[in-house]
């Protein structure tokens, strides 16, 4: 007696695979479909944050300051007044807040799929809602923290201008940018869950890469140093982000022109390429 070839006798009959990948074009309408999935379970993440704490979103904003803080109160001090860039109090916590946006948005990312597998086996959905509805969440987290921002600079006479409105384009720059590192660090961390042991260290290296609580231009200035290392240092996308946003919202930064060819270069480049490597393994996730 032959054995029987079910897998022939299910696609004679036009019956899908289980837990088959859609082909992406069909996936991405799916993910739009189901987009409000995303933006509920991050709403009621922040909920739930609130929830847990006394202080509730206060420490959205809190967190982030008294770190700012600890830097400033060390950095501030003992660096030479030749590398301090002007109104640093405001630099360094424009610095500190859209860092912030990024390093959790890569951590949280990262754990997305790994730290829902039960959501994962139950339900039948595009998996990258979740390293998408991580990056929404703490966009949503943002919007206090630029709002504390926004009165830290008025009370170092930094008032509201036009180019204010420059921070619209630059946060969706770096939101792209954000859902592209989340989704590719969702993946390698599912499959190699060692990742998450280094997330920590790569965050680390990036915060003092990216001029937090000092100017890069002011720091590798020529001719302490070449000037191709400073042109190498610009091409560091957190950088790019975090400059523009002081030059969106301080009087003061001068920012060169070159950064939003580089931000807009990263968000579509990691975008794009976050995308399809995540959309790859949609059938491995919650099987390994």
């Amino acid at each position: 007696m032959s054995k029987i070839d079910y897998r022939a006798v299910a696609e004679d009959a036009g019956l899908p695979r289980v837990g088959a990948r859609a082909p992406f074009v069909a996936y991405m309408r799916e993910l739009w479909t189901r987009r409000h999935f995303a933006s509920t379970m991050a709403r009621f993440r922040v909920e739930a944050t609130m929830a847990e704490n006394r202080l509730g979103l206060a420490w959205v904003v809190l967190n982030p300051l008294l770190q700012a803080a600890v830097y400033g109160l060390i950095f501030g001090v003992i660096m030479s007044s030749d590398s301090r860039p002007p109104k640093f109090i405001p630099f360094l916590v424009t610095g500190f807040f859209i860092f912030t946006y990024f390093s959790k948005s890569f951590s949280q990312g990262a754990k997305s799929i790994s730290g829902n597998l039960s959501l994962v086996r139950s339900l039948a959905f595009p998996r990258m809602l979740l390293p998408i509805s991580a990056v929404m969440r703490q966009l949503y987290e943002l919007v206090p923290m630029l709002a504390v921002l926004a009165v830290i600079l008025i009370g170092f006479g930094e008032f509201p201008d036009w180019t204010w409105l420059l921070m619209v384009p630059i946060l969706v720059l770096m939101t792209m940018f954000n859902t592209g590192i989340a989704l590719i660090a969702a993946r390698l961390t599912v499959h190699v869950r060692d990742v998450s042991q280094l997330i920590p260290i790569i965050t680390r290296i990036i915060f003092y890469m990216s001029g937090i609580f000092y100017s890069l231009e002011l720091v590798l200035a020529p001719p302490k140093h070449p000037a191709w290392l400073l042109q190498v240092a610009q091409l560091n996308p957190v950088h790019a982000f975090i400059e523009l946003s002081r030059g969106a919202l301080q009087e003061s930064q001068d920012v060169p022109a070159v950064l939003w060819l580089v931000a807009s270069v990263a968000a579509v480049g990691f975008l794009a390429f976050g995308l399809v490597f995540f959309w790859r393994a949609e059938e491995r996730y919650g099987r390994e």
